[in-house]
């Protein structure tokens, strides 16, 4: 078994969810830090690693109290991804016997690739931020080309996954979503992707509401895309 040693940047855990993690009971770790600075992000402070980091010892008592309460773990974020311990992170969660959701924004294809091969995921959730030409713009990072490199390892790895993108009229359009959504039947994927609205909250680009009406648009473009409402 993993000794209480691992050092994660959690900063907190929700107990017990219904609805991240599909047709599971789960809990939620929340990973501190990321290397975006997505400009609708509404907790700058997760991002920015502001919070007080909780020790191991308290994550695993917790984990070991629900293993018959929940059927799962999501580790989300901030960008799990660039944990230094992720991988024994996802390692300690099998042996627990755990099921294992993760949400990424897909900038460590590498990392997710060894995870899947080792069998350590069982469902992603992958931001696609942004068409190519205004990743950077968007997201303050040079991440396309490592977020394609993720998609086709989820893509091809045969485990459930979903991909979304959060809008704001000032940031992406409809020709955007258009354009997003090429990109995915090119790399041979046919699910919707899912939409979520900007929600008003500090961010880092200093958004305010989003008067722009698209939740009609993407009713009738039902099949090719998904409205979730808030993200």
């Amino acid at each position: 078994m993993v000794q209480k040693s691992l050092k994660l940047p959690i900063a907190s855990i929700t107990p017990i969810t219904f609805q991240d993690f599909p047709d599971h009971i789960a809990a939620i770790i929340w990973f501190m830090g990321c290397n975006m600075r997505c400009s609708y992000c509404h907790n700058p402070d997760l991002v920015l690693g502001r919070y007080k980091r909780i020790p191991f010892a308290i994550v695993d008592d917790f984990l070991r109290t629900r293993r018959d309460l929940i059927q799962g773990v999501v580790i989300s974020g901030g960008e799990c991804t660039l944990a230094k311990d992720f991988l024994p992170f996802l390692q300690y969660l099998r042996q627990l016997g755990f099921k294992i959701k993760i949400d990424t924004n897909g900038s460590n294809p590498q990392i997710i690739s060894t995870a899947l091969e080792q069998g350590l995921i069982d469902f992603v959730a992958l931001d696609f931020k942004a068409p190519e030409e205004k990743f950077i713009r968007l997201t303050k990072y040079d991440g396309f080309v490592a977020f394609i490199e993720t998609l086709d390892a989820v893509s091809k790895s045969g485990i459930n996954f979903e991909l979304r993108t959060t809008i704001h009229s000032d940031l992406i359009c409809e020709n955007d979503l258009e354009e997003m959504l090429d990109i995915l039947i090119k790399h041979n994927i046919n699910s919707p992707l899912i939409v979520q609205d900007f929600k008003d909250a500090p961010n880092f680009g200093d958004l305010k509401s989003d008067t722009y009406d698209k939740k009609g648009w993407l009713l009738r473009r039902k099949g090719e895309f998904f409205f979730r409402g808030d993200n």
